[in-house]
């Protein structure tokens, strides 16, 4: 059984050639985003486990129920993944809306530690209702999963700046390159996807070679970087800004240590502390500080009504040595 797609995703539709979404206008939510210079820093999502599932063709809104994945076990399989703390994504090849899937499946870690991506194939949408979701079967990727945000049924921007970077996307080979579904953030679009370890960009310029030649040296590319996935916004800014002040770009420098609440002296802002590891034992200590945007702006193109948004500023940074060991 497949489930129905809304009519009124227009390039989502079975029933009609797909076609482009519209154009990159002034309305759109990520042109106005970079005319008034949104910041992405500390946007990644907090959910550091994944659960990527091939399905070819067109997606709605809600990408695995309005889809051609079984709609039995679309809701089923979605309850799992909320028990479990996974984050589902669709995905398939750039370009490939209506090709024949290869009916592979993969579970991804991102936390410190335990990173790593293994790719299945299921005979039924069914059997991932059972599957391990640890990274006990499949076949472990071997570098950098790359996934581009091309949910136009959630977005056009999503798909009007993402499907041109999935296609030219430089990889050492098309495995590791995917459109997904919806992963947030629509305005900073194109929006990319480091997986195993949860890196988030938005804004990505051009082919995205910059951020894919950072990875293949084992770092990150700062300024396109919005945070990593499963990391308390407060510490996805502090690591940002510490980053920038240390030189430290490599993709697991300055790991947190603690978050502390801080009194703040602005209405409605909201400050912390947070205690980085440093290089050679050394500890970096960051004080960051959340303000509410004074202006209220739409955030994605459907929005109906406008929201403010939160930015980042760096207040003070310290290094001391770490502890000696005794």
């Amino acid at each position: 059984m497949t489930a129905a797609i809304p009519p009124a995703d227009d390039f989502c539709r079975t029933d009609v050639p797909a076609r482009p979404p519209g154009r990159l206008d002034a309305s759109r939510c990520s042109v106005q985003a970079r005319e008034r210079a949104d910041s992405g820093v500390a946007t990644a999502a907090p959910l550091s486990r994944w659960l990527l599932i091939e399905q070819p063709g067109p997606w709605g809104r809600q990408a695995l129920q309005q889809s051609r994945f079984d709609a039995e076990v679309a809701p089923l399989l979605a309850q799992r993944a909320q028990r479990e703390g996974v984050r589902v994504l669709l995905v398939r090849r750039p370009g490939d809306r209506l090709a024949d899937s290869g009916r592979r499946w993969a579970y991804a870690d991102s936390r410190p530690g335990r990173e790593g991506l293994w790719w299945s194939v299921r005979s039924a949408d069914a059997d991932l209702l059972t599957a391990p979701w640890d990274g006990s079967v499949g076949t472990a990727a071997p570098g950098w999963t790359y996934l581009v945000c091309t949910h136009g049924g959630h977005d056009a921007c999503c798909a009007l700046r993402g499907r041109p970077l999935a296609r030219a996307l430089p990889s050492p080979g098309p495995a590791d390159v995917w459109e997904c579904s919806h992963l947030g953030g629509d305005r900073f679009a194109a929006n990319l996807l480091v997986l195993p370890h949860g890196f988030y960009y938005g804004q990505v310029p051009g082919d995205g070679g910059l951020v894919v030649a950072a990875h293949d040296r084992r770092q990150v590319a700062l300024p396109w970087l919005r945070g990593r996935a499963g990391v308390a916004a407060p510490a996805q800014a502090a690591q940002h800004y510490a980053r920038e002040d240390l030189g430290l770009l490599g993709v697991d420098d300055l790991p947190p240590l603690g978050v502390t609440p801080l009194p703040s002296e602005s209405a409605g802002a909201e400050r912390w502390e947070v205690t980085l590891a440093g290089p050679a034992g050394a500890v970096v200590v960051v004080t960051v500080e959340s303000r509410p945007s004074p202006e209220t702006v739409h955030l994605t193109c459907q929005a109906t009504t406008a929201g403010r948004v939160r930015t980042w500023h760096h207040l003070a940074l310290t290094t001391r040595p770490g502890p000696v060991p005794g």
